[in-house]
This record gives structure tokens, sequence and C-alpha cells, in this order.
């Protein structure tokens, strides 16, 4: 069995990225239910909007699934992983913040740790910290990202030589060639967001779902480099305000504001371009339908057997015809 599905006790090795305040109870079940790991991002929710979602979850499947706290957001971070602790939530994924001051009291209650890191040395700490399996993040990735600004591509096999636990690959990948290219890059499996927005289950707006079918390769800017909070999402008229705004002297609280989740949800699930954004990350170029979460695992896993047999068999036929007979 692949190592990371050993340690999070799931059937194939994808992972749903937590998505903020628009997580959905029946999207992380879904994705529980066709064998991966499901996430509840618990983004900037009291405690009581949490809870109400892991119940909501819990009745929605018996399967493992996650609670994303990005530490340095959500200002609830202590009572969000009692929520976790107090339901058996079966793993906690820490982000946005220092992991290693909770992932003792976490194993404590036998729950498993997912650390988001988005360098090298933060792989390290949070591995010396406990963590059980690493989510290394390239700024391909949709929402808030990492200002270091690094390439899944070029992290992903930094951060398996760099630690012992499976490490996931996060940014970038849509379809079984990402997870494919993940594998072989070392990862154990990979954690997808905006592939899991265009599906079926996910209840965004049809608009924000339409916008990642017709998206281009240049579909997605970064927000936020001129006050060190980087965000990619869609083009938008009011993304092109905000760029335009940051080209002026935009204040840090003015951005913070302007990015809010209050606007993310104006984006998302209500469709308003005009006043509001859609995270999304790169790979929106390559989506071109809206399948069901367990069509689109399934074909992932298919498609991603078949690349990988396709590389061993011409490694093997190039190898056959090199030798001098």
């Amino acid at each position: 069995m692949n190592q990371l599905c050993s340690v999070l006790a799931i059937k194939y090795p994808i992972i749903q990225g937590g998505m903020g305040n628009i997580s959905s109870p029946k999207l992380v079940a879904a994705v529980s239910n066709a064998g991966g790991l499901g996430t509840i991002g618990c983004g900037t929710m009291t405690p009581a909007e949490v809870e109400e979602r892991i119940v909501a979850t819990q009745q929605l499947t018996q399967k493992p699934f996650a609670l994303n706290v990005p530490i340095n957001v959500n200002p609830y971070t202590k009572e969000l992983l009692q929520l976790a602790i107090t339901h058996k939530v079966p793993v906690v994924s820490l982000s946005a913040g220092n992991p290693t001051l909770y992932i003792e009291k976490l194993h404590a209650h036998h729950i498993r740790v997912i650390a988001v890191v988005a360098s090298v040395k933060h792989a390290i700490k949070a591995e010396q910290g406990g963590a059980d399996v690493i989510v290394a993040e390239g700024y391909e990735a949709a929402g808030i990202n990492s200002d270091l600004e690094l390439t899944t591509f070029t992290l992903i096999p930094q951060v398996v030589d760099a630690v012992s636990v499976p490490v996931i690959a996060a940014g970038g990948v849509g379809d079984g060639r990402g997870l494919a290219a993940a594998l072989m890059l070392g990862a154990a499996g990979v954690q997808m967001g905006t592939r899991f927005i265009a599906t079926q289950e996910m209840p965004v707006h049809q608009t924000y779902k339409q916008r990642l079918v017709d998206a281009t390769d240049v579909e997605t800017v970064i927000l936020g480099r001129s006050v060190g909070q980087v965000r990619r999402v869609l083009c938008s008229p009011f993304t092109s305000s905000l760029l335009a705004d940051e080209g002026k002297g935009i204040t840090l609280a003015d951005y913070q504001e302007r990015t809010s989740e209050t606007y993310h949800i104006k984006g998302a699930m209500e469709g308003n371009e005009q006043g509001g954004f859609m995270n999304s990350g790169q790979i929106a170029g390559i989506i071109q339908d809206l399948p069901t979460v367990t069509t689109l695992i399934e074909t992932m896993m298919d498609d991603a057997q078949q690349c990988l047999n396709r590389t061993l068999l011409n490694t093997f036929q190039n190898s056959v015809r090199g030798v001098q007979l």
C-alpha cells in the first residue's frame, strides 16, 4: 500500500485542499467516500460554524476526513483544534503558521497531523515537530500562498530529499498526468483545490465553475506582492481594480479587507465578479469538464497508472535498444 494511504487510512493518495469559508460538507464527504481525503477548511469561520460543518460531514461519510486550520488566519485556532478532538476528526491539517505548537496535543488524541509548507526549511521544522505528513505547496496553487514563490516542480524533490515522512505535492495538479509526475518526483500523493471546485458536488456558483472550464493558461493572476501577502485568483474586474490600486500604493489594511472572506464569498458563492474574487490555481487551464468527484478520482488514478506504465515501458525499450549484441 502507498505510504500516504497507510498513514491516513485512505484508498487513494489524493487530498482535497481546505478552501476556506466556502468549504462544503457535501464535497468533503464526496472526496472521502470516493477514496481520497476530504478536508473541511476553517478559513475565518467561528468554532460554532466549523462544528456545524464537522457534524454535517460526519452524517455524510464514515470515511476519514481532515480539518484544515490556518493558524495565523483564524483567531480561534485552539478552539478549532479542540473541536477536532471532541468530534474525533482523524486528521488535522495545519497551515499559515507554526504547526509544531499543536502537534503533541493532537497526537495525544491519536490525530494524524498534516503540515502545509512552502519551503525546505519549514518542511524540516515541521517533521522535527512531529508532523506525520508534509504538504509542499508550490505557488501555482490557488488562494493564499507563500511569497517565496517556489514552483511545485522544483519544491517537491527538494522536500522529499530533506524529510522522511510522506510528502504531498500541491499546486498545479489537476489530472492523472499531474499525479504521475508528482509520484515520479518522489511525492506520496497530491493535494488539489481548484480541480475539486469544478465538480458536480461542489456547491459554488455556476459562474465560478464555468470560468474554470473556460479558463486559458493565463487566466489567473497574483495579488498582494506589493504588501507581501500573495494570493492567486481568477482574472476579473474586481481583481483588475485591486491590482490597479496596488500599483498606486495600497495599504496593507485595505488589501486585507478587500481580500477577506466576505469578498471571496461574493465571488465564489454569488458569482459576482464585479464585487468579489474567485480563487484559482494555474491548473484551471486544463479543466475541461465538471465530473462527479468519484469519476474525477478514478479517472486520475487510471490515467496516472497508464502514464507510469508508459514511462516504465519506454525506459525498458530504450535500455534494450542500447544493448550491444
